[in-house]
């Protein structure tokens, strides 16, 4: 019986794979990640550089692009953020940072865990861009923790 149930199960899997049904499952999902991300990046895209007059978005420090939102159970998302500081030599990369986990920590409605990164190849060196990223993963991943 167990047998029978198995091959059943597979056969209906694999129809459903073959018709296209499944995607259609996964795209409800994919567009709520998609509308969360967008969510995140109307928070961000409005803050000020620390150095200049014009936000983040204006200065293409971040992007659409830049935010990526993943479920991490019932009502709880897992946001990563890989901006982009304005010159490759940017000593306000970690200040930044910041402005961003406490934007996010004042302004979300949802439960949620911060990654904040570095752009890979978008600072000095690839080095500075490595530590820079350690740092966030080190410092902000545990000040970020879940918002309740």
């Amino acid at each position: 019986m167990e047998a029978v149930l198995s091959l059943v199960s597979l056969t209906v899997t694999k129809v459903l794979q073959f018709s296209g049904l499944t995607d259609n499952w996964n795209a409800p999902r994919a567009k709520k990640m998609e509308e969360k991300a967008l969510e995140v990046y109307d928070v961000i895209k409005s803050i000020r550089d620390p150095e200049k007059p014009n936000t983040l978005e204006e200065l293409e420090v971040v992007t659409e692009k830049c935010v990526e939102v993943q479920e991490l159970g019932e009502d709880e998302y897992l946001i990563i953020i890989r901006f982009s500081p304005t010159v490759p030599h940017c000593s306000l990369a970690t200040l930044i940072g910041l402005c961003l986990q406490v934007k996010l920590q004042r302004c979300l409605p949802f439960k949620h865990k911060l990654e904040i990164y570095i752009s890979e190849g978008t600072h000095s060196t690839e080095e500075d861009s490595k530590s820079a990223s350690f740092i966030f993963e080190r410092h902000f991943h545990g000040l970020c923790g879940t918002r309740s």
